[in-house]
């Protein structure tokens, strides 16, 4: 293999909730349509797979450059316990939330994909949950202002919000929370709002925007917002339930299996493990299997100090540990001076700011703010210079 470095041609998604100039806004890639910028996939996913510039082969698929030399551009490692590229990474930009869900746990991916495939679910279907057989870790990077949903507050906490709104037809089910504050609780409250009826849920939702309707501060404001795209959304409840934190740029927060949450706005960088498994609970058209996602959440609570990912700094990378196999990722600060860099699996860099040189002994190649490249297995070695930031994503 001559060529162990690509530059790469990403693919954009035109989700609804997408902003139109967000990463225009920061990466200065053009939007020549107008339609909303919701992600850019970089990797060998197969709705979406990135393109390579090869000196050989002219324009081809990552997936199949991959395919032709597995364990050169994985290494054998990674070959032998994923069998392709086990991330994705993205740009992500939302003007608007994205639905409230949960990733399965491995296992639980495992057994849910083979009983669906029994049951003659096909993969396309409006209700089909498990699209894969593989969980779905993943860490948020905040480029700009990240604003999101995550994990359940403390149950004190709960019971104060949904005290403070005071809604008649809810004392009940929230003086049974008061009074037994445990988990198991929780998700029974939970599940109670998830089942509710079409008029009950309508008339709920009524109540709690005509209480706030006077408040201007947290979680309030957070709700009046998600009712102008999602009216009479069982979500509108979940800033009372869930955590709600706004990410600095620079802050980073990983989320495992079964952590319930919701990105609401701003510009960031996503890295997952390969995988479309969405459990939803509100603030989507799409389908929600209620018992499914309660048997996938977890309902421990976190405080907001308990949320962010603390980063490791050391000479000139910031790297943000995460446990899982499927991914890794760090940012990279260049300067003028010459750094190598050791390839222990396949890399996808992307440039955040300025102009990195890129070299091998026998290849070079320089990526400005918003180009991307991918590394294969088999460099061993590179170098980088140029004042600039890369972002890191490997396994």
């Amino acid at each position: 293999m001559s060529q162990t470095i690509w530059k790469l041609e990403n693919t954009t998604k035109h989700y609804d909730w997408g902003s139109i100039d967000g990463i225009t806004n920061f990466f200065g890639i053009a939007n020549p349509t107008s339609q909303p910028m919701a992600e850019i996939w970089m990797g060998a996913h197969p709705l979406g797979c990135s393109l390579v510039f090869d000196a050989k082969q002219g324009k081809i698929r990552l997936d199949k450059l991959i395919q032709e030399n597995p364990e050169q551009m994985l290494g054998a490692k990674t070959y032998q316990n994923f069998a392709s590229l086990p991330f994705l990474f993205k740009i992500l930009s939302a003007n608007k939330a994205l639905s409230i869900q949960v990733h399965p746990t491995l296992e639980n991916a495992k057994l849910g994909f083979a009983k669906e495939n029994q049951l003659g679910i096909a993969l396309d279907a409006a209700n089909r949950n498990y699209k894969d057989p593989n969980h779905k870790p993943e860490l948020i990077y905040a480029l700009t202002p990240y604003k999101a949903m995550r994990s359940f507050r403390q149950i004190e906490e709960i019971v104060s919000l949904f005290e403070t709104v005071a809604i008649p037809d809810l004392i009940e089910p929230i003086s049974q929370l008061a009074s037994n504050p445990h988990p198991d609780q929780l998700k029974h409250f939970f599940a109670y709002l998830l089942n509710l009826s079409e008029s009950v849920k309508n008339s709920l939702i009524e109540q709690l925007l005509l209480k706030i309707s006077s408040f201007e501060e947290e979680p309030y404001l957070t709700i009046k917002t998600l009712a102008n795209d999602y009216p009479n959304d069982i979500g509108l409840f979940m800033p009372l339930l869930l955590n709600v934190i706004e990410l600095q740029p620079g802050q980073a927060m990983f989320l495992s299996a079964k952590t319930p949450h919701a990105y609401l706005s701003g510009t960031g960088l996503e890295i997952m493990a390969n995988s479309d498994n969405v459990l939803r609970a509100g603030l989507t058209h799409k389908y929600i299997d209620s018992s499914e996602l309660i048997n996938n959440t977890d309902f421990t609570s976190l405080a907001l100090n308990q949320l962010l990912t603390k980063p490791i700094v050391k000479d000139n990378k910031i790297d943000f540990p995460v446990p899982v196999n499927d991914f890794k990722f760090e940012i990279i600060q260049s300067d003028e001076n010459i750094r190598n860099e050791k390839v222990d699996s396949a890399q996808i860099l992307l440039c955040l700011d300025g102009k990195v040189t890129l070299s091998t002994d026998t290849e070079s190649l320089t990526l400005q703010k918003g180009e991307s490249a991918f590394i294969a297995y088999q460099t061993g070695l590179y170098s980088y210079t140029g004042v600039g930031v890369l972002a890191k994503a490997f396994d």
